[in-house]
């Protein structure tokens, strides 16, 4: 579904991503893994045309997608579930959900799937008129993953989804995401909780300064040496 092949990406005269190639395939759930400052971030944003790739090739369903607009790479399929929520904060849920839309002009299925996120996070119904900005860190990671959702993606990036949120809260939002990719989601995940990541993932890429490192299976990675001391605590 989706590969990069040798991308490269810069801030100003900064590489951040050094030739760059990994490949997730339809429905499964790929995680990237590596400390803060290894480039994992700016490869979502390069996928999602946040940040623009110099060199290399970005290719989704057959087509080079490097260069395209964000609104255009959100048509195509792929939705960006950002690092620290970036909810809108003095709009209501409700608003917030009907946002992550917004490419969209099938107001009937945007209704029926606004009720079916409403169905997966009862919590987001119940605080449908409230701002945003008054949920509790959980509930506005689970209005982020409502708000992709919204745009009927067929791959979701996830960026840090557990990031400043408690151990218990964690394991809940990590369901959420398992779930999603069980429904038939293609899901690839950054994620600094490598333990969590690779218990989940099928797969997995390690990146060390703006480069992959080390890739295979979630479960081999889990296990590999390297893996358990620098990021596992082994």
């Amino acid at each position: 579904m989706l590969t990069l092949e040798g991308v490269t990406a810069r801030y100003g005269a900064v590489t951040a991503l050094s030739d760059v190639s990994l490949h997730v395939g339809a429905g499964e759930f790929v995680c990237l893994v590596g400390a803060n400052g290894a480039g994992k971030t700016t490869t979502l944003k390069a996928i999602s045309g946040l940040v623009p790739a110099v060199s290399g090739r970005i290719v989704f369903d057959g087509a080079d997608i490097r260069g395209a607009a964000p609104p255009a790479i959100l048509r195509r399929g792929i939705a960006h579930c950002p690092e620290g929520r970036r909810v809108f904060p003095y709009m209501t849920v409700y608003e917030n959900l009907a946002m992550g839309a917004y490419v969209r002009s099938d107001t009937a299925a945007i209704a029926s799937d606004m009720e079916r996120v409403f169905a997966h996070f009862p919590i987001l119904a119940e605080r449908r008129t409230q701002p945003a900005g008054t949920l509790s860190g959980g509930e506005q990671q689970m209005l982020a993953i409502g708000r992709a959702l919204m745009a009927r993606p067929r791959l979701i990036l996830f960026d840090e989804p557990s990031l400043g949120l408690a151990p218990t809260i964690v394991e809940t939002v990590f369901a959420i995401i398992a779930g999603i990719q069980r429904e038939g989601t293609t899901v690839l995940m950054v994620e600094q909780n490598a333990y969590m990541a690779l218990r989940l993932a099928t797969r997995a890429y390690v990146m060390e300064t703006g480069r992959i490192v080390l890739e295979g299976p979630a479960q081999a990675l889990a296990e590999d040496e390297h893996v358990k001391k620098a990021y596992l605590g082994g």
